[in-house]
């Protein structure tokens, strides 16, 4: 009876602890739901019909996606973002790094230097692009002033060329960025024993070979997670791009995010915005779970 009566009350009590987790984790979850589960579904099902979000949505199939590979602004859209990415992940990835290494030393006014560093990320993105665009104004901007001034007769224009604009985003964000990636990395290098290092002193390592053979391999699990963070940033990157070129000039920045806000919200076209952020979510899952099955094997 005894024995009843205990496995009893331990039920009671684990279904207590149960209910007093859901309590935790429902408020979040009904936020998720209604925000981002319940879209994220709705987005696939939308896919495959024709809706302008004023009469009722049509089933189509594959037609958006058929439409898809013969529009042009959607080749021309998604070869910026890989151009995008192929420029933002890695320069960020060395600059955060860097800085991380860097700013691990014991220095003077080190907390003030990340302090400084991470602030960018925290500012409003809409006055980094705004002061980042009078920086790089072709005419009176400072950075071509001091080119001018060390010799280069015609500066890049930067935001107002074809051929500058990606170039100009790239370097906005990576400097935007870098603070905040540079913290994941400060806190990887504070879990590598100390010990490794002296110990590569003692047997005559220099710095390079420190780094090499210790910083690298023990920042291997942090470096994995800003690579993963680092590519879904750059695919989706929209309010940079948004607020410093618009896309332009011509197409020359225009990124799939921002074709997707041009087609559903700007133009109604609900149907074929929410098939391109189907193949947007595809690229981005299929590039994560090749770094993660990269990841596994290099474990092993």
């Amino acid at each position: 009876m005894t024995a009843v009566i205990g496995a009893g009350a331990a039920k009671r009590r684990r279904r207590h602890a149960t209910l007093v987790g859901w309590s935790f984790i429902l408020p979040n979850f009904l936020g998720f739901a209604a925000l981002t589960l319940v879209p994220v579904v709705g987005t696939f099902i939308v896919a495959f019909t024709d809706w302008d979000s004023y009469s009722d949505p049509k089933w189509i199939g594959l037609a958006n996606f058929r439409r898809m590979l013969q529009d042009d602004n959607f080749w021309t859209a998604l070869q910026n973002t890989c151009w995008y990415a192929a420029g933002h992940i890695p320069l960020t990835l060395a600059a955060s790094l860097g800085l991380a290494v860097l700013l691990n030393q014991k220095l003077r006014g080190v907390g003030i230097l990340r302090t400084a560093f991470f602030f960018p990320y925290i500012t409003s993105l809409v006055a980094v692009a705004v002061v980042w665009n009078m920086l790089l104004s072709p005419d009176a901007g400072p950075v071509n002033q001091i080119l001018r001034h060390l010799g280069v007769s015609h500066p890049p224009g930067w935001t107002t060329s074809t051929d500058w604009s990606l170039p100009a985003l790239i370097i906005t964000s990576v400097w935007r960025d870098m603070g905040y990636y540079m913290v994941l990395f400060l806190a990887g290098l504070q879990t590598i024993p100390a010990e490794l290092y002296e110990a590569a002193r003692v047997d005559g390592a220099g710095p390079w070979a420190r780094f090499w053979h210790i910083t690298l391999p023990g920042l291997r699990p942090t470096t994995f997670f800003v690579l993963v963070m680092l590519t879904i940033s750059s695919f989706k990157v929209f309010d940079l791009v948004q607020v410093m070129t618009e896309g332009g000039p011509g197409r020359s920045t225009l990124v799939l995010s921002q074709l997707i806000f041009r087609q559903g919200i700007t133009q109604g076209r609900f149907g074929y915005s929410s098939a391109i952020s189907l193949v947007l979510f595809v690229i981005v899952l299929a590039i994560t779970l090749i770094q993660f099955q990269l990841q596994r094997r290099s474990e092993r």
